[in-house]
């Protein structure tokens, strides 16, 4: 009994704390802005830098690479988008009774999978969803805990692992169909008879190499594995490997300062064959670097969606929404696509009459399609239809042509290549590797 009492006594203060702090962290289903169940992550109180002071908040929380990462230039944008895109969202009426704060909880996760869910473990009872959760292995950290507590992220990560995840609201092709689509692209426009696959370990890294092998041995071509470890230091034996085995065509995902550390590396050593580097190997940040001339001459990239400065209804929001004094760059673009599932999931729970974290998973995984304002082509967004409503689709682009920034040529438009059509995705693409 004295237990009990204690634990009793604990939850009155706990709810006191939390009424004083203007969030609520209880399970407890509740009747929330008209008559709608919410739990975890709402409040009827308005979000902290809210205009709309009649209207209550919802919670999403950010965890993201922001500083010492290997990805820190784009997560960065990436997370500045999102923050506008919710905002955005806001200024156009919110979700029924409710703002979207996007800002409250946001945690950096230095790309390291402890940290990730030291902060994950801080947040999670505070938010309904996590409107980012960046990088594969760091997500794959924190996913038993989220399919546990019916948390919802949209990631910042393409591994075709998330085919197979309810609660998980991927965009765009991934890391696997996107590296299909370059070799077979390749075969056309470069004619290669090797291709190799330098890639960090793990399920970003292997993923788009267990593509580019697929698509190598569908086209009859050689494959090579080569497995880099992160930072600028450590690229010796990827251009070692570059230089004396001479494939045709490197697909090269890293980070974007290892790009040139290999690109520069390889080219200063007399190579002349071709790279194209997965979604997250680039920044605009490489074209001040020693590597431009060698990534101008030898680099293109391929892309779940088109860049920055391209002219669709979803490009345009996102550039009025952040303003013109930022610097271009496709972390933004990420962000902000990213955010339209999360959005359309809110939207179908809100008309369900159940903004649980249980009803939101639900109503993510009953979507037939998103609208993305044209950032991604028709039919993207069928999570209803599971593994088979995955999009197969990308791009190819010459980041290092033009400014690099708004003015980034684009090679070949939304395509699928024979390999990502045919291929049955049955389980994901880095365990076949």
């Amino acid at each position: 009994m004295k237990r009990l009492g204690a634990l009793t006594l604990a939850a009155v203060l706990a709810v006191g704390l939390t009424a004083c702090r203007g969030e609520d962290n209880s399970d407890a289903p509740k009747a929330g802005a008209g008559g709608v169940k919410t739990d975890t992550g709402i409040t009827k109180e308005p979000c902290p830098k809210s205009e709309h002071k009649d209207r209550g908040c919802i919670y999403l929380g950010i965890i993201s690479d922001l500083t010492v990462g290997p990805f820190h230039a784009l997560a960065v944008p990436i997370t500045e988008a999102q923050k506008a895109f919710w905002k955005r969202v806001n200024a156009q009426g919110g979700i029924g009774g409710y703002d979207v704060d996007a800002e409250t909880y946001v945690r950096d996760n230095k790309y390291n999978p402890q940290t990730h869910n030291e902060v994950y473990q801080e947040i999670k009872g505070k938010v309904l969803a996590l409107a980012q959760s960046l990088g594969s292995p760091t997500t794959a950290a924190i996913l038993p805990d989220m399919k546990q507590n019916n948390v919802l992220a949209a990631p910042a990560a393409w591994t075709s692992a998330y085919a197979f995840e309810d609660n998980i609201l991927e965009s765009g092709a991934n890391y696997c169909f996107e590296s299909m689509n370059a070799v077979d692209y390749a075969k056309d426009a470069f004619k290669p008879k090797t291709v190799m696959a330098v890639h960090l370990a793990g399920d970003y890294g292997d993923d788009a190499a267990a593509g580019a092998k697929i698509a190598a041995e569908k086209n009859g071509l050689t494959f090579i594995d080569v497995k880099t470890d992160s930072g600028t230091d450590k690229q010796a034996g990827a251009v070692t490997a570059i230089v004396t085995q001479k494939p045709d065509l490197v697909i090269i995902t890293t980070g974007p300062a290892d790009t040139a550390a290999v690109v520069g590396g390889a080219a200063q050593r007399g190579f002349t064959g071709k790279f194209i580097g997965t979604s997250p190997s680039w920044n605009p940040g490489l074209l001040q670097s020693p590597a431009a001339p060698a990534l101008k001459a030898l680099y293109l990239q391929s892309g779940p969606w088109k860049t920055f400065s391209s002219d669709t209804p979803g490009h345009k929001a996102m550039r009025d929404a952040l303003g013109s004094s930022v610097t271009p760059n496709d972390g933004y673009t990420s962000g902000w696509v990213w955010s339209y599932p999360l959005l359309a999931a809110l939207k179908a729970a809100q008309a369900s009459g159940d903004l649980t974290r249980a009803g939101l998973v639900k109503a993510a995984k009953s979507l037939t399609k998103v609208d993305y304002e044209g950032m991604l082509p028709e039919g993207a967004g069928n999570y209803a239809g599971g593994v088979d409503g995955q999009i197969r689709q990308s791009i190819i682009s010459n980041p290092a042509a033009g400014n690099g920034t708004t003015d980034v040529p684009l090679v070949k438009d939304f395509f699928v290549g024979p390999t990502a059509k045919d291929y049955k995705l049955d389980k994901p693409c880095y365990e076949k590797l």
